[in-house]
Formats: structure tokens, C-alpha cells, sequence
């Protein structure tokens, strides 16, 4: 976020989490629900692994579609879709090195994740989805980058995150 309000661009962060928010500088606390808003309020907008918790990306394009103004950016990160997919889960060898199982990538659906004392919803998209919902809200895909593993070396041949960066269509 501070490289694009560097340049002089009005962007706001939105989380559920205070402190995240107070780590990236300037931000809103609240979930998708963003109707305090008003519409075109902001130059960008971005995510940052989130999108993949989300019940309804649908209605995160159109929201952000309507709280950017035309033209402008949104930048979105999330897990790589092929780890979100049902059953996809980290499976550890006779040795404790953790590998990844890759699930049914083409299904729709969501996972249930243990994170620490709790568990995290994943809801599961294939990449053709994620971009289709984008540009049914208007989004036009101007840059995308999958990112490797860089924890295992027998899988940095495998994308471990995926970003998009689009722009709103006028």
C-alpha cells in the first residue's frame, strides 16, 4: 500500500484485524460489507490473502468495483488456487518433511483448515473463475504473476501464491 500512496494515490486497506491494519499504515476495520463507503471514494483497492476466505467473490469484485473509481486499480494476492482446492492438504513424509497434495482443481467448494486453536475456511476457485468474476464486475487483468514455492526445493516448480492486478473499466 505505501508504494501506491507514494505516488500520491488514494488507497485504504480493509480488515478484520486492528493490528494488520495498523501495520500497513492506513486502513478500515470491517468485513466485506462496505456500504459506510460511498462509491468511487478511492484511486485502488487491494487484498492480501484474503479473497480465498471469502464466501462470495462475486460480490468482492463488484464492492471494490464500486468503491474504486474508474480507472482505477485493483491489486489482489491469494493462495494459489491449485492449494485451495477440496482436499488439497500439506501431507508430511516417514521423515516429517511437509509436502503438498493438490485437490480436485476444477471443483467448486471449501476446505476446513486447523489454525491454531481454530480453523480457517478456504473457499475454492479455479483461475478461469477468479478471472471471469473479475471482468463480469468490470475489472480489466493487466499484470498476473504466480509465485513458486521457496520453502521446499522439490516443489519450486510448483506456484504457491497468485497475483492479478487489474483496472477498472471506464
Amino acid at each position: 500500500m505505501r508504494t501506491m500512496t507514494g505516488g500520491g494515490a488514494n488507497v485504504v486497506g480493509l480488515d478484520i484485524n486492528l493490528v494488520l491494519i495498523r501495520e500497513a499504515g492506513r486502513g478500515i476495520v470491517a468485513d466485506m460489507l462496505m456500504s459506510p463507503i460511498r462509491s468511487d471514494a478511492f484511486d485502488g483497492a487491494y487484498s492480501a490473502l484474503t479473497l480465498e476466505h471469502v464466501s462470495d467473490h462475486q460480490a468482492f469484485f463488484l464492492e471494490a468495483a464500486r468503491v474504486v473509481k474508474p480507472r482505477g486499480v485493483l491489486a489482489v494476492a491469494i493462495n494459489h488456487p491449485v492449494w485451495t482446492a477440496p482436499n488439497s492438504t500439506p501431507i508430511s513424509d516417514s521423515e516429517g518433511e511437509v509436502l503438498w497434495r493438490p485437490g480436485d482443481y476444477f471443483s467448486t467448494g471449501s476446505s476446513e483448515v486447523p489454525a491454531g486453536e481454530s480453523t480457517v475456511t478456504f473457499h475454492h476457485r479455479s483461475m478461469a473463475n477468479l478471472l471471469n468474476a473479475a471482468a463480469d464486475c468490470g475489472w480489466s487483468l493487466e499484470r498476473m504473476c504466480e509465485q513458486p514455492h521457496h520453502e521446499y526445493e522439490d516443489q519450486a516448480g510448483i506456484p504457491r501464491l497468485l497475483a492479478c492486478r487489474w483496472r477498472l473499466l471506464p
